[in-house]
């Protein structure tokens, strides 16, 4: 949980705060630490209603086992080794809402630590134990999103970096080629330089479009015509070297054409598409959503280790752009209702009801 010294005793810093904690009995804080009597030789919950001994007397652990393997026994009073509330799934929700705030949020390890009252080597190894990134790396993850969105709409690389909350242009050079495949100024130019074939066709939920890169395909989209989606796939890389490929596609196009005809029950279709790891972590539990089967957002949190995750799962799903390939049509309300779909909620609820017929016979 907390920075722990060799004897498993936490730093002078976290004791204090643990201290603070322990004396007005929050009950939040319970399953975070426990708190050990040295004269009586007994631990405790944060919360226990025992009267406190003097500081001098008092040291915290992580855990009961740690405290009972330094010789204390655990308080007849509280039952501290019986299942305490688990504080993750609220801690995670409340620092990624305060990542998501705004571009002037301070993101530093120890300023959102201090907002929800743990240490920072605590939330450091809980971010990164449920989403896979640090807190610097999820806000930079949601900037590079207003970012983009910023240079779709037309703004300048100098205004759209401003607007995100970079701090200078240099600081956005560094990490465009990893977060957005490309420098910004590509991406502005609308992927000047690159080569995407794509076809149309039609399917059973109207008109598919696929396109592809020379690694993968990048684009799967579903659509009323073909206009549209081409007019769509445009507006992502206006300046990209698009290339009708007729039908084809070394028949990608077909395999994801039958997986609509009921025909195909997986897709294992090479991707090219940027992603963060929290997003791979999603979208790859996605894939192991069996056919015809569906998993709420909050359940799909929980199996990749992230319970207070629900809302950032959603937007993983609401930011894939190879629908199909990557089923986020599987993920539904905790009410089972279907939710939202890029592609419209009836072709979700067709998706799902064509899935669940053929599962069935």
């Amino acid at each position: 949980m907390i920075s722990l010294a060799d004897r498993g005793e936490m730093s002078v810093l976290d004791q204090e705060r643990c201290w603070e904690a322990a004396q007005s009995r929050d009950t939040t804080v319970d399953g975070l630490f426990v708190i050990a009597v040295r004269t009586t030789r007994v631990y405790c919950r944060p919360s226990c209603p025992a009267r406190r001994p003097l500081r001098q007397n008092v040291q915290f652990f992580e855990t009961g086992d740690q405290a009972a393997a330094a010789g204390f026994r655990p308080c007849k009073r509280c039952r501290p080794r019986d299942a305490a509330p688990d504080r993750r799934p609220e801690l995670l929700r409340a620092a990624c809402d305060y990542l998501e705030s705004g571009p002037d949020a301070d993101v530093s390890l120890r300023t959102v630590s201090a907002r929800l009252g743990v240490s920072a080597e605590y939330l450091r190894r809980l971010l990164k134990r449920t989403l896979g990134v640090t807190p610097r790396q999820y806000a930079d993850a949601r900037r590079v999103e207003r970012l983009k969105g910023h240079l779709k709409d037309g703004a300048s690389v100098t205004r759209a970096l401003y607007d995100a909350g970079y701090p200078s242009s240099n600081r956005l050079y560094e990490s465009a080629p990893a977060q957005l495949g490309m420098t910004p100024a590509t991406y502005r130019r609308g992927g000047r330089g690159m080569s995407i074939r794509y076809g149309v066709v039609d399917c059973a939920l109207g008109k598919l479009l696929v396109g592809a890169t020379e690694r993968g395909i990048c684009a799967v989209q579903l659509g009323d015509g073909e206009e549209q989606l081409e007019i769509s796939l445009r507006r992502e890389y206006p300046a990209a070297a698009l290339t009708r490929a007729g039908d084809g596609l070394d028949g990608r196009l077909q395999e994801i054409v039958g997986y609509l005809d009921g025909r195909r029950v997986r897709l294992d279709l090479a991707v090219d598409v940027q992603a963060t790891a929290f997003q791979i972590r999603v979208w790859r539990a996605l894939r192991d959503i069996a056919y015809g089967q569906r998993k709420s957002y909050s359940q799909v949190a929980r199996e990749i280790g992230a319970p207070g995750a629900a809302r950032a799962v959603a937007n993983a799903c609401a930011a894939n752009p190879v629908a199909l390939i990557v089923p986020c049509h599987r993920v539904v309300r905790n009410d089972g209702s279907p939710g939202g779909y890029g592609w419209g909620a009836e072709r979700k609820q067709a998706l799902l009801a064509m899935e669940a017929e053929k599962a069935g016979q």
